[in-house]
Order: structure tokens, then C-alpha cells, then sequence
């Protein structure tokens, strides 16, 4: 007795035979259907944008990045800003004196401390060689129709104690 080892992938036949089925159990009207909702082939994606996010445990860079990371997501929650989060990253990475530093700050410029801006980045960068404490973060806002404004903030922070220092890179 003899096996059929080939390997059929479905492909036009396949779609051909389903709206058949289709248009006997159901009527012609929904076979047009049937054939206009499945493609005769496939796309094929040529290239796939593949991206990889590295750091390390105890690494300064990485921690401010995850900082940042986490804080724009809890900012920009797709329900909706979660405040008890974006509240318990502050405590998490900022050195407790520099939180009521910050805090203070916010009263007086009203705005968000963190980002230095009062909406949250579309995206954001983080910068630095690992041994100096002060890391760059660049956060760019806009996309779309508004126009595309670029910050630059200098983080200060150690592998320890946290974020003690957040200003403009222009500020000193």
C-alpha cells in the first residue's frame, strides 16, 4: 500500500472549493461574498522591522529608560492616564528629597516635572555611557498635523539611589 507523502497548501483551490461550499449551502449571493472576502493569494511581507530593546540589571541607562518607558505608559494609558501608577514609578525611581523637589517645581510651573512638558512624548530616547550620571533623555512631541517639538533633558541618577536630578539640557 502506498502513502501520499506530498504536503498540499491551500491556496486558490482551497479558496475556490470554500465558496463553493459555501454558495451550495447557502445561495450564489453569498459565494460572491465568500470569494471577494478571501484574497486568491496572500501578501508576503518582504521585510520585517524587527526590534530589539537591550540593557542590563544595575545599569543607569537601562533604569532611566525604564523609568521613562514605564512613566509615558502609565501617562498615556490606552483607558486612559493611570495616576496610582505613574505616582508609584515616581517613588520607585526618584530619590525621595528630589520628589518633593519636584513636586514643587510642578506647582510652580504647572506641568508635568518628569517630562517637563504638560502632554506626554509620542517618542522618546535615552542616552548615555553608562559610567557618567548624568543620562540624556530626548523626548519629541507632535506627529501628525502639529508640528514636531524636540526636548532634551539631562538626568541625573545612580544605580542606587535613583533619579536625584531632572532639568532642560539648556538649564544648569
Amino acid at each position: 500500500m502506498s502513502r501520499n507523502t506530498h504536503v498540499r497548501r491551500p491556496g486558490r483551490r482551497a479558496a475556490f472549493a470554500a465558496g463553493l461550499v459555501l454558495a451550495v449551502g447557502l445561495g450564489v449571493s453569498a459565494q460572491a461574498a465568500a470569494q471577494a472576502a478571501v484574497p486568491a493569494k496572500a501578501p508576503v511581507k518582504t521585510s520585517a522591522a524587527v526590534r530589539t530593546v537591550n540593557g542590563f540589571n544595575g545599569d543607569v541607562v537601562t533604569q532611566v529608560a525604564d523609568f521613562y518607558g514605564a512613566y509615558v505608559d502609565a501617562k498615556d494609558a490606552p483607558r486612559g492616564p493611570d495616576a496610582a501608577l505613574a505616582k508609584a514609578l515616581r517613588a520607585h525611581y526618584l530619590v525621595p528629597a528630589f520628589a518633593k523637589k519636584l513636586e514643587a517645581w510642578e506647582k510652580t510651573n504647572k506641568t508635568d516635572g518628569v517630562l517637563r512638558a504638560q502632554n506626554v512624548p509620542v517618542d522618546w530616547t535615552v542616552r548615555g555611557d553608562g559610567e557618567s550620571r548624568e543620562i540624556t533623555v530626548t523626548h519629541r512631541f507632535g506627529g501628525g498635523e502639529s508640528p514636531t517639538v524636540t526636548t532634551d533633558l539631562v538626568v541625573k541618577a545612580d544605580a542606587v539611589d535613583g533619579v536625584s536630578d531632572i532639568r532642560t539640557k539648556s538649564a544648569r
